[in-house]
């Protein structure tokens, strides 16, 4: 019998093994398998009642809470699409992308972080008529009209009513729709496909050893791939999922401690944060034993400092592979574990494409690394030239990243295709540059970036946040990156930030950083 991957049977095939155990710590209160299974099929069957139905597309605008995974799963036993949105887009942002996506219903939080949603919404209504319905999670008892529901409200008024069938959801279907984060130009739609996001979580899953006795805490927003697949890895194993509405350091380390936690994940930026948090204390998680770090460059002292107290694996991927192409296993090398972000999960297949003459070639080349496999996405959302143009002749989608793949299938990254700096004819990566410079002790963090220059094409900047309370100059940190690089890629400028801006997903902002820079660059030229 084979597999199915569609998210409705795997976690009503978990929720009927142990109705019992624990699904979702929240806020201090805990709903089960069983209790979660209700509720989703509750909102599903008033979903149901109000027409919304296989295809139809649902937008969930809130932060890591319950009603988030609730919505999730009513939406996969209907058939329908959710479209997950970063809380944090202005109001034309979000206009932008749920009428991009043709959106039939919202579920937002009413307020958060300062921020009235409803007000946002009940505007924004007006002006998409797509947009059929408006669910609203929080405590106001505010009057509504005939398309705006207060969340309890309609979870309740599903309850005892029939679940619409999802016999025609299929692996194949789309489960979301996913906007890109947007750091090298406008975000696109990612359609991904139940197996796309299912099997591939499960897969993950099993690199990392994941069991139903786990607690794994998700602090990873949910509006990304990164967030979404740790949910549906944690169901799909019968594990717990310990929700951190809002990633807070200080909070992290608290629901760690106080929820024994066993599996965690992050970007950099989250670990770093951790480590830096004046109540942090290696020795205080006896309970944690791993988790991944990924969604941006994973330096090897980042990796060593955060395995003092978590034995993290390192992952590759991207939204549009569901998102994971690569990981590293307990059993690899120590070097390789260290070096390269893994290899492919099973079924995965990577490839470096040459530059000149677009062949997929060999190992131990620089390449852009392009993927085959059931990870790889349905399409682009209404943008069939753009799909086009990103997959090769042979079914392969072309990443943007480039890396080099060893004669055992293990991946270097290198940097991107479109970060790549351009330099009185020579091409520097900045990855490689960053990673140099990290190793001085008083750099925490580092990108570099190209700025347009007359005679050059590109000069090299290197943006330095610098270790709290530490004292360098950009002098010194040259004088040091002359040791340790070739002379052409030598940073030309060092700028010093606080800070380094960020999407809601913990990426750098490079073309901000580069706006940035080069407008005090110019300005700079031009006074003098």
């Amino acid at each position: 019998m084979s597999t199915s991957w569609t998210l409705a049977r795997t976690f009503t095939a978990r929720a009927e093994e142990h109705p019992d155990r624990a699904m979702l710590v929240a806020a201090g209160r805990t709903w089960s398998y069983g209790q979660v299974d209700a509720k989703s099929s509750a909102l599903a069957a008033a979903l149901g009642e109000l027409g919304i139905e296989a295809d139809d597309r649902i937008a969930i605008v809130m932060p890591n809470w319950p009603e988030w995974v609730i919505t999730l799963l009513a939406a996969a036993k209907l058939g329908a699409t959710i479209v997950p949105l970063n809380a944090r887009l202005s109001y034309h942002e979000l206009k932008y992308q749920l009428r991009h996506a043709e959106v039939s219903a919202v579920f937002a939080a009413e307020r958060h972080g300062g921020i009235d949603y409803l007000q946002i919404f009940e505007d924004i209504i007006a002006e998409l008529p797509d947009l059929l319905y408006l669910v609203t999670v929080g405590d106001e008892e505010l009057w509504y009209d005939d398309r705006i529901f207060r969340f309890e409200d309609l979870l309740s008024s599903g309850e005892g009513r029939a679940l619409p069938s999802h016999s025609e959801v299929d692996d194949d279907s789309d489960l979301a729709l996913l906007y890109t984060s947007g750091t090298m130009g406008k975000p696109k739609g990612v359609r991904l496909s139940h197996r796309n996001i299912v099997e591939t979580a499960v897969r993950t899953g099993e690199a990392l050893e994941v069991e139903p006795a786990d607690r794994v805490l998700v602090s990873v927003p949910l509006f990304t791939i990164f967030g979404f697949s740790i949910v549906v890895g944690t169901l799909a194993a019968g594990a717990t999922v310990v929700l951190l509405d809002t990633f807070d350091a200080e909070r992290a380390i608290d629901l760690l401690r106080r929820e024994s936690v066993t599996v965690m994940h992050g970007v950099p930026t989250i670990y770093h944060l951790i480590m830096r948090s004046p109540g942090f204390d290696p020795g205080a998680f006896p309970h944690l034993r791993t988790g991944v770090v990924a969604g941006g460059p994973v330096h090897e002292d980042l990796v060593r400092r955060i395995r003092r107290w978590c034995d993290v694996q390192v992952a590759y991927g991207l939204t549009e592979t569901g998102p994971t192409v690569t990981i590293t296993r307990f059993n690899d090398s120590d070097e390789r574990r260290l070096t390269t972000v893994g290899r492919p999960l099973p079924g995965v297949e990577i490839k470096a494409v040459d530059f000149v003459t677009g062949a997929l070639h060999g190992p131990e080349a620089v390449g852009e690394i392009a993927v085959r496999g059931p990870n790889v996405m349905q399409g682009y959302a209404r943008m069939p030239a753009e799909t086009a143009r990103s997959f090769s002749p042979e079914g392969f989608f072309l990443t943007g990243d480039l890396g080099i793949i060893d004669e055992e299938g293990y991946l270097r990254i290198v940097g991107r295709t479109k970060e790549t700096i351009v330099r009185g004819g020579y091409q520097i990566y900045p990855r490689e540059v960053e990673d140099l410079l990290r190793a001085h002790p008083a750099v925490d963090d580092v990108c570099v970036i190209g700025v347009p220059h007359d005679v050059m094409g590109e000069l090299v900047c290197a943006c330095v946040v610098p270790v709290e309370g530490a004292v360098i100059t950009g002098d010194e940190l040259k004088d040091f990156a002359r040791d340790t690089m070739a002379d052409y890629k030598l940073p030309d400028l060092v700028r010093f930030f606080d800070t380094f801006p960020t999407t809601g997903s913990g990426k750098v902002k490079r073309r901000e950083l580069e706006r940035t820079v080069s407008l005090e660059y110019t300005a700079t030229i031009g006074s003098t």
